[in-house]
C-alpha cells in the first residue's frame, strides 16, 4: 500500500471544465456520462475518482464524488456512472451533449495493480460495479485476465454487463434469481471452483464487509473501496474519517494501534487488514 499511496499522492490533480460528450440513461436510476477535453485527459489509475461541481441546483452546495468508471485513450473519454439518487445526482443526469461540467481529478489512492501470474477476483454490487470496470480493462492491456463476479437484486438491476464482458470473464447473482445463480455474491459457486490470489471489492458495505470476510477465511489478499460521505476530496474537511489500524493484526499479539485517516486522501481502497471489520 506504501508505494501505491505515494505515488497517487504525487499524482498532479486537475481541475477541469470537462464536455460532456453523451448521457446515456442505462437504467431507471443510472446514467453514464461521457466527458472529453481538448487536450489529452490526465493520468488516472482504478480505483480513483473524482469531484463533479453541481450547477444549476440551489440546494447542493457541496461537490459530489464519483467513481471513474472508465477511461478510454482512444476516444479521450472519461466515464463516470452516476446513481441519481438526490437533487445533485439528478442534476447530473439532465445534462445535455455539449454542457460542461467542472471535475477535480484524479482523486485518491487506487486498487493495487495486479501482477502477472495473479489471479484477481473483481467483485461488485449495484452501483459499486463501477470501478472495476476500468480495473479490468487495465488488466487486459497487461496481458492478465480478470475475473469479475457482480451481484444486483435481479436481471434488470444489472449494469453494462455486455461491456464488462469484453474484458474479462463475467460471473452473475441475483437475489431472485433472475440471472446467473441465485442469493448473494459471497454464495457463488466460482469461489468454490477456484482459487484467487486477490479480491478487489467496491459495492454496499454489508456485502464489502462479507466479501473481507471470506477472504480472510481463505487467506485470501482483499481490499475494498470505501462509500463514505465525502465532500471536499482532498483531506480537508474530515467529513470522511475512518478508524483504521496502525499495528499488526491483533492475532499476532497486543491490543491494535488505531488512528483516523481521510477516506478521500487516504483511501478510498483499503487493505481489509487495514479495517477495522
Amino acid at each position: 500500500m506504501g508505494k501505491k499511496s505515494t505515488f497517487a499522492a504525487m499524482m498532479k490533480k486537475y481541475l477541469l471544465d470537462l464536455t460532456v460528450k453523451a448521457v446515456e440513461r442505462i437504467h431507471e436510476r443510472y446514467v453514464l456520462l461521457r466527458l472529453t477535453d481538448e487536450k489529452p485527459l490526465p493520468e488516472m489509475l482504478p480505483g480513483q475518482f473524482v469531484e463533479v461541481r453541481v450547477d444549476g441546483s440551489p440546494g447542493t452546495f457541496l461537490r459530489r464524488p464519483i467513481s471513474i468508471n472508465f477511461v478510454d485513450r482512444e476516444q479521450n473519454e472519461l466515464w463516470l456512472l452516476v446513481a441519481t439518487v438526490g437533487e445533485g445526482t439528478r442534476r447530473l443526469a439532465e445534462l445535455k451533449a455539449g454542457d460542461l461540467l467542472n471535475c477535480l481529478l484524479p482523486l485518491g489512492n487506487g486498487f493495487t495493480a495486479a501482477k502477472q501470474g495473479e489471479k484477481v477476483l473483481l467483485i461488485g454490487g449495484g452501483v459499486g460495479v463501477a470501478p472495476l470496470l476500468y480495473m479490468g480493462a487495465e488488466m487486459q492491456c497487461q496481458g492478465i485476465e480478470p475475473t469479475f463476479l457482480l451481484g444486483a437484486r435481479t436481471s434488470k438491476d444489472l449494469l453494462m454487463l455486455d461491456i464488462y464482458k469484453r474484458y474479462g470473464r463475467v460471473h452473475v447473482t441475483t437475489e431472485d434469481g433472475s440471472e446467473g445463480e441465485k442469493g448473494f455474491v459471497t454464495n457463488h459457486s466460482i469461489l468454490q471452483q477456484e482459487r484467487f490470489d486477490r479480491i478487489s471489492t467496491c459495492g454496499p458495505t454489508p456485502m464489502m464487509k462479507a466479501v473481507a470476510r471470506l477472504a480472510k477465511a481463505e487467506g485470501i489478499e482483499c481490499e475494498v473501496s470505501l462509500e463514505n460521505l465525502m465532500a471536499c476530496g482532498l483531506g480537508a474537511c474530515l467529513c470522511c474519517v475512518e478508524k483504521v489500524k496502525t499495528s499488526p493484526d491483533p492475532s499476532q499479539g497486543g491490543e491494535p494501534q488505531t488512528t483516523n485517516v481521510c477516506v478521500c486522501k487516504d483511501g478510498p481502497v483499503f487493505d481489509t487488514k487495514r479495517l477495522l471489520w
